[in-house]
């Protein structure tokens, strides 16, 4: 297979990746001179669009000459890290794009670290030299000082370099070279990747790396040939990492990368990527092969989901007002459907079957998964996330999981965000400058610590500090972990919120409404100053008197209110709190709307506390 090459694209958010692919695609000749293609077409998801990162991995292809070029576009942040692995055991070299003005970013030494340590070389593209701004050669330096910290070996060490506007559609050697198109890109692509050592004579093998669930077709699956050859129809088998038969079945689908399409194919042989279908229980880690094959190909194990929340039904005064899908059987039916297409979220049935335990990576995966759900029409009620403990194999203690947190911020932030990180119990491994008046620290906190901390530290560091993180290991409990400190207001009468009763409120801690919002009995409506709850009534009219005032009244005017996002909401609850998530809506509520009852509820969890206390 010396006319094939397969590539990934590692790079920050809003690097310039899926603008560089666009580029690529339209000068290899894949569209029409007048054919409209979607700008970041490799960004198909509504969520990847507004939010500028990429969630799932998708592959491409373009044809250069007479060879071929496989592109994977891979998720550059942890919570989406799951697939970069086995992406990457798909690939035989990868593209670092780099932005010429900001130089690497914490984000892309995740991916970075993961292709070095596999042996791949890369062609480090530095890209936006159409800003004013940019500093191409230095962008390089800071390039080979992040390959040596990760211990690059010399052969990846002797990178070749691109500078590149793929706004502006040119690639050159030089950054002050001719800049009119793409081909000293795909040239090096050509020159600099090796061909796929592959084994075109023995049977049939590939790892599968990716899953997804189609209505039509059952699952797909995707990955790279390693051996042999396949064609429709053909009787293969499915082996688990374990060595164990999962099930054998006939190629109903095989599908190949061309552009942007997946198109059926009637032979696909060693070294190229594919997609098939026709298994139902075949999964990621899992090997296809010939049925003479017993043994499975070598490949990563999937991580441990270490948050999960609880999602339910909505079952407040105002459910099914906004969304059409309400009912358990059909969040079931959803979350089943996403655990099937994604191997990193595990769905297990909670005691109350109306609810069910949602496991993930992290806060932004599951935030993600909700807002999804949200634009689908569902209305549901989600909990505060919670780390998964596990008891450790030696000596039986209780274990939570650690990530490494990477923060570059300005030298006077440093130590604020010192200060807050250890009162969250992280442990600081690492304090060097970064250059430009910037540092970057190092820590190991526990998951739970973090939960909720990003916009705290976009408040400490004024916004500038960028904050990076990934999954590190299971270690001993850290302990008390400090939590919110303030309590909230809690509506205690149904209707529509009234200006006047809002201003009297204000004294007693920010606002989460505004006038004319629908409330009710036991949603959250602001943040009081002090400790503890606090039940108010947000529909108290002004009294009217038949005494003319000597003045005209004064006109109401309101703070502004706090409104919290969907990712800020999950984070701001605490274990007594859900939040309310419909297509139109996010409110904040008690978890038991009943005064009595949640007295009732307080009185026996402080009871218990004693008890074990």
């Amino acid at each position: 297979m010396s006319n094939l090459r397969n590539i990934a694209i590692i790079a920050h958010v809003d690097h310039g990746k899926t603008t560089l692919v666009d580029v690529l695609l339209r000068q290899s000749g894949i569209f029409r001179a007048n054919q409209k293609v979607e700008e970041r077409a490799m960004d198909s998801n509504d969520l990847e669009r507004e939010r500028g990162i990429t969630i799932l991995a998708k592959c491409t292809s373009v044809e250069w000459g007479d060879t071929r070029i496989n592109i994977v576009d891979t998720p550059g942040h942890a919570d989406f890290g799951g697939e970069v692995e086995r992406i990457l055991s798909m690939v035989d070299g990868v593209l670092l794009l780099v932005d010429a003005s900001e130089g690497p970013m914490p984000q892309t030494k995740f991916v970075t670290a993961k292709a070095l340590g596999l042996g791949l070389r890369p062609i480090v593209v530095v890209n936006k030299l159409d800003k004013l701004d940019a500093r191409p050669y230095e962008v390089q330096d800071e390039v080979f000082e992040l390959f040596t910290a990760l211990d690059a070996n010399d052969e990846q060490l002797d990178f070749p370099t691109i500078f590149a506007s793929a706004k502006d559609g040119w690639a050159a050697d030089d950054p002050d070279g001719e800049n009119k198109d793409m081909y000293a890109l795909f040239d090096q692509i050509v020159a600099h990747v090796p061909a796929p050592q592959a084994d075109p004579d023995s049977p049939f093998q590939m790892l599968v790396t990716t899953m997804e669930a189609d209505p039509f077709l059952g699952r797909i699956l995707t990955g790279r040939i390693q051996s042999g050859a396949v064609k429709p129809n053909a009787l293969i088998h499915a082996i688990g990492r374990d060595g164990n038969f999962i099930q054998a079945s006939r190629v109903t689908k095989l599908l190949a990368f061309r552009g942007l399409k997946r198109e059926p194919v009637d032979c696909a042989e060693a070294g190229d990527i594919v997609a098939i279908a026709g298994f139902g229980e075949a999964t990621v880690a899992d090997t296809l092969a010939a049925t003479e094959v017993a043994k499975p190909l070598p490949s990563q194990p999937i991580d441990p989901p270490t948050l999960a929340m609880i999602f339910s039904i909505n079952d407040s005064p105002l459910a099914g007002r906004d969304g059409d899908k309400v009912t358990s059987r059909m969040i079931r039916d959803r979350l089943m459907r996403e655990a099937e297409g994604n191997v990193a979220i595990r769905i297990t049935e909670a005691q109350n079957r109306d609810a069910f335990e949602v496991a993930g990576r992290g806060e932004l995966q599951l935030g993600v998964l909700i807002e999804t759900m949200r634009r689908e029409g569902f209305e549901l009620a989600v909990s505060r996330p919670r780390v998964l403990y596990r008891e450790s194999q030696n000596s039986g203690e209780r274990q939570e999981p650690f990530e490494e947190v990477v923060v570059d911020v300005d030298d006077e932030f440093a130590g604020v965000v010192v200060e807050s990180m250890s009162l969250r119990k992280a442990r600081m491994s690492d304090m060097r400058p970064s250059g430009g008046g910037k540092t970057r620290v190092t820590f190991i906190a526990p998951s739970r610590g973090l939960i909720g901390y990003h916009g705290d530290f976009l408040t400490e560091t004024r916004g500038t500090g960028i904050m990076s993180r990934l999954f590190h290991a299971y270690d001993g409990y850290a302990g008390q972990i400090p939590g919110r400190r303030t309590g909230v207001l809690i509506s205690n009468s149904a209707g529509k919120s009234v200006a006047y009763a809002l201003q009297n409120l204000e004294e007693r801690g920010p606002l989460m409404i505004g006038p004319g919002v629908e409330v009710y009995g036991g949603m959250v409506i602001g943040e009081h100053t002090r400790g503890n709850d606090l039940e108010v009534n947000p529909l108290k009219a002004k009294q009217l008197t038949n005494i003319r005032a000597a003045g005209k009244d004064d006109a109401v005017v309101l703070t502004p209110q706090k409104r919290l996002s969907l990712e800020q909401a999950i984070a701001y609850i605490t274990d007594d709190e859900l939040v309310e998530v419909t297509p139109n809506h996010i409110r904040l509520r008690k978890r038991f709307l009943d005064p009595h009852e949640r007295k009732r509820r307080s009185r026996k969890a402080e009871t218990e506390l004693a008890a074990t206390g």
